[in-house]
């Protein structure tokens, strides 16, 4: 797909590496005229001489023709590059001023500097990519875990694409048939029965259900499955936090209300992202700034996904009873973990299991706060201690159970993206009237206008129905240099 931009006739370039200095850096050129302009700044082999996806070692001077650094060129010729254009990356030494120079001496010799995430819309511009494998790459770099990276390597090879170009072969062979039955309407010529019709409908419904419905496991692993700490003030909240991270992340103190605000920080277990949610002591208070760090706590537990109930194996009942009437009618639909802290300061004769997975064993705990009458049926029960990280990578493996997460294979087609989850609703709402007006037996030409409708949502994710507006406010949120 071509758009007409000017600035695309412009030949560009950034740097493609993270801010900072390192071992090495990346400079990108991608253009019509990248081998000319760099050979004004370059010394070694002509460039003009080379073959494509080659590597040269040689010096980059500046403008004033003095040796800036020596680098190693990499040249892609058009169109078997990222871009589909010339494109050249030159690897220099990592310090800050040596980029910058680098940069600026290319922009003197006729290079524009790149904008955020022109140079993989120039690979879709030019047919290298479709949106929705553009958007991927943005996905891979992000990615925080094994499961995100892979969901967006199989995204960024097509993966998701091909499976919506064969939604979308299938929905105009559907349309076609429609519109041959209108064209010889008056000759009672019928080219495919109702019933086969609605079928291939049902089954194309399917699919694109399938895909939408995939969204909810695809966003927690794109951005983290996130999980509340909540309990009473002193439980052990921030250190359980600390335990799980290996990092002093939360500040820790005898002092009730000690947690103000939220903090939240991730881990990854088991190949998927946690966010994990330290929130404030739950009690009564008149200090204003706890009171609003109370109240952004019961926040954070209504968009959690999973809860800690951190519940101080040394507390009374009634307090933890109290307690319990406020947590758990929040916790209906979510997966409820009840950790009982601070097991290390019990009598002995009061030790308690490490954990149980139901809350019927609750009354097999031995604790004062008599849980079996306080925790649903199949609530997750551990016994841990936080200070002492006693029984942390159980917990890390109930909270890894509680998710129940699909496993990405090599081959999984999991939406993360909003966007693409919002056409997949709207094109399944289109293909459900079309189904509905079928059954009803409702005129050829207003069914195919439901067809259309869904080939169009289809089109908009990969990028063959966008406009401009659409692309920039989709590359805007690239890095610049990608």
């Amino acid at each position: 797909m071509n758009f007409t931009d000017p600035l695309n006739q412009d030949t560009i370039c950034a740097i493609s590496t993270p801010q900072g200095m390192g071992g090495i850096a990346v400079v990108r050129v991608s253009g019509d005229r990248a081998i000319d302009i760099v050979s004004t700044r370059w010394q070694g082999k002509p460039l003009d001489q080379c073959d494509s996806h080659t590597v040269h070692l040689g010096h980059i001077i500046d403008s004033q023709g003095n040796l800036l650094d020596e680098v190693v060129l990499t040249l892609y010729r058009n169109p078997r590059s990222f871009t589909g254009e010339d494109v050249i990356e030159i690897a220099c030494h990592g310090s800050t001023w040596i980029q910058q120079q680098l940069v600026s001496t290319l922009i003197d010799a006729g290079c524009r500097a790149a904008a955020g995430g022109e140079f993989t819309r120039r690979a879709f511009a030019n047919g290298r990519l479709d949106l929705s494998q553009a958007e991927a790459v943005a996905d891979v770099i992000a990615s925080q875990s094994q499961a995100a990276h892979r969901v967006a390597m199989n995204q960024m090879r097509g993966k998701f694409s091909r499976e919506l170009s064969d939604l979308r072969d299938r929905l105009i062979h559907f349309v076609s048939l429609m519109e041959l039955e209108l064209d010889f309407s008056e000759e009672d010529v019928t080219f495919a029965d109702r019933s086969s019709v609605i079928a291939l409908a049902g089954e194309i419904h399917a699919v694109i259900s399938r895909l939408a419905d995939s969204y909810q496991a695809g966003n927690v692993i794109k951005n983290g499955l996130p999980v509340a700490i909540v309990g009473q003030t002193n439980a052990g909240k921030s250190t359980l936090l600390n335990a799980l991270l290996h990092d002093d992340r939360a500040l820790v103190s005898d002092i009730q209300g000690t947690t103000r605000d939220v903090i939240e920080d991730t881990i990854t277990v088991g190949g998927t992202m946690f966010r994990f949610i330290d929130t404030a002591g739950l009690r009564e208070t008149d200090d204003t700034v706890e009171s609003m760090g109370i109240e952004r706590s019961w926040t954070s537990l209504e968009r959690a996904r999973i809860v800690l109930w951190v519940i101080d194996a040394t507390a009374g009942e009634s307090e933890i009873a109290d307690l319990a009437s406020k947590i758990l009618p929040r916790c209906e639909g979510k997966q409820l973990i009840a950790v009982i802290n601070k097991a290390d300061l019990l009598p002995s004769a009061q030790s308690l299991p490490s954990s149980q997975d139901s809350g019927q064993c609750a009354a097999q705990l031995g604790c004062p706060v008599k849980l079996q009458h306080l925790l649903p049926q199949g609530t997750r029960v551990i016994a841990i201690s936080a200070l002492q990280e006693d029984d942390v990578e159980r917990l890390q493996q109930l909270i890894l159970d509680a998710a129940a997460l699909p496993a990405v294979g090599e081959d999984a087609v999991i939406v993360t993206n909003t966007r693409h989850y919002e056409a997949l609703v709207r094109a399944k709402e289109a293909l459900a009237r079309a189904i509905d007006a079928l059954h009803m037996g409702i005129s050829g030409d207003l069914v195919s206008q439901d067809i259309r409708e869904t080939l169009h949502y289809l089109g908009e994710i990969t990028g063959e129905i966008t406009t401009q507006d659409v692309l920039g406010e989709i590359f805007s949120h690239f890095c610049i240099g990608k």
